[in-house]
């Protein structure tokens, strides 16, 4: 008798199959005929193997065999028969249980199938035909996450399962494209645990896509969770450490809780590998900031004050416009006598010298004295003398101008540089018409004023703090 041997997950002994081929000489049910040698009609089932333990059942081994033989070629009734058969010689001849299993998917009834899978995996849980026939059963039921685990199982016992293999980097990646979209719909819709879940199983189906990790950081930044996306983007980075984004994501989320060197390396790291004008930007925001940070924090508190005070406009002027003050600095130099104790004392010495802000005639400098709008007029005008110089023709015109305001003539002894600063843009007149020359300054409109001056002379703003305001 012909005795077939089908590829299985390990190798019968020869034993065995003189034991089969024994059986089928001498089994009660030989008189059946076997169909001729045939295309598989189910080709992706793998056969029952049969363990060296159950040789003591020559007739249950003869009757699987014999009913695969009918199964492949499409012979269902007569598969049963031999199948239950060989249940019928043991209960607990689980090749039989998983040969049943096979017999349903056949009959395309997968949820009874999966039941005599289980029944084998029971008894057996590193059972390959078991563990392949039961992710095809997961698969008919739509299960793909149960299906993916199952044939999962299937290739770490066996990884020479080629069309298990491929089946499996299928449902691989039909998961990643699943659970990608709907993280990407859950973080649109600002449904940021459910995103959080489903990019972990897009990691899951897929470890080394490093723009998965990137994305995953952007939710979890979202969710304030800082720690947690830059350890994702250090993973991802792990995978491709050449990865700019995230190096760059990286420096943002530093910056975001204060750490500027951090930042900075993270910056410069990125700029190194790809060059870019917006991480340039964010360098030099970041330099500034840097730079702001290191001021004292009643610089830092001008911008928001209610009230300019004659040290906060001295301060402003000198860590704005160093160049201005530094070139305008005059040979002889100044007494003052009240400055030695105020926070800003070494830039009002420095704005007086230069004789932007002029001392009292008896040497005080008043630093606590609030400037109004007609003071502030006066230190402006004289920084545009300075910038005149650089560039005459509009320097003649600022000078030539003669804005006409509602409440300011012309005699006015504030009028000269009123009309000046309004003119360059440095200061503006309101909507009816009037300078207001006696208005107190509040801190965001010198702050304006003095970024404006930084502007035209082609001093670049900081990037937060006194100096990006835009107040009139």
């Amino acid at each position: 008798m012909l005795v077939r041997c089908v590829r299985s997950v390990s190798l019968v002994p020869c034993l065995a199959l003189t034991i089969i081929a024994a059986a089928c000489a001498s089994s009660s049910t030989t008189t059946t005929q076997f169909p001729p040698l045939s295309p598989a009609a189910f080709p992706e089932f793998i056969q029952p193997t049969i363990p060296e333990s159950f040789g003591r059942y020559p007739a249950a081994v003869a009757s699987v065999n014999r009913g695969w033989r009918f199964l492949e070629a499409g012979d269902l009734a007569t598969a049963e028969r031999e199948f239950r058969a060989a249940v019928r010689s043991s209960m607990d001849f689980y090749p039989a249980e998983t040969a049943l299993g096979y017999l349903d998917l056949a009959h395309k009834q997968p949820k009874g199938a999966l039941s005599h899978f289980e029944k084998a995996l029971s008894v057996d849980p590193r059972y390959v035909s078991a563990l392949v026939g039961g992710g095809q059963a997961f698969l008919a039921l739509g299960r793909e996450t149960d299906a993916l685990f199952a044939l999962q199982s299937a290739l770490a016992v066996d990884p020479l399962l080629v069309d298990v293999k491929r089946r499996v980097e299928v449902l691989q990646f039909r998961g990643l494209e699943q659970d990608l979209a709907a993280a990407r719909q859950a973080a649109r819709a600002g449904k940021l645990d459910d995103a959080v879940r489903a990019y972990g199983n897009a990691i899951a189906s897929s470890p080394q896509s490093a723009f998965l990790y990137r994305e995953l950081a952007g939710v979890e930044a979202q969710r304030g969770a800082i720690d947690a996306a830059l350890a994702d983007l250090r993973k991802g980075l792990a995978i491709e450490p050449a990865d700019v984004g995230s190096i760059v994501q990286i420096g943002d989320l530093l910056e975001a809780r204060g750490d500027l060197d951090g930042a900075e390396r993270s910056y410069a790291e990125a700029l190194s590998l790809e060059h870019s004008n917006a991480v340039e930007a964010k360098l030099d925001a970041l330099h500034a900031k840097a730079e702001m940070a290191r001021l004292p924090a009643e610089y830092r508190a001008i911008d928001a004050a209610p009230e300019t005070t004659r040290g906060d406009l001295a301060a402003l002027i000198a860590v704005r416009l160093p160049d201005i003050v530094q070139a305008a600095r005059r040979p002889d130099g100044v007494v003052i006598t009240d400055v030695q104790t105020h926070w800003a004392a070494t830039w009002i010495i420095a704005v007086a010298r230069a004789g932007v802000m002029d001392p009292f005639d008896n040497h005080t400098f008043q630093p606590n004295a609030v400037v109004r709008r007609a003071d502030l007029a006066l230190a402006m005008s004289r920084l545009l003398t300075r910038l005149s110089a650089q560039d005459p023709a509009r320097g003649r015109a600022w000078t030539a101008a003669r804005v006409k305001f509602a409440d300011l003539a012309a005699t006015h002894l504030a009028y000269p540089a009123a009309s000046m600063s309004v003119a360059a843009g440095v200061m503006s007149a309101a909507a009816d018409s009037k300078f207001e020359p006696a208005r107190v300054v509040t801190g965001a409109e010198a702050v304006g004023a003095v970024a404006r001056i930084a502007t035209l002379s082609g001093v670049s703003a900081p990037a937060g703090g006194p100096g990006r305001s835009g107040a009139r």
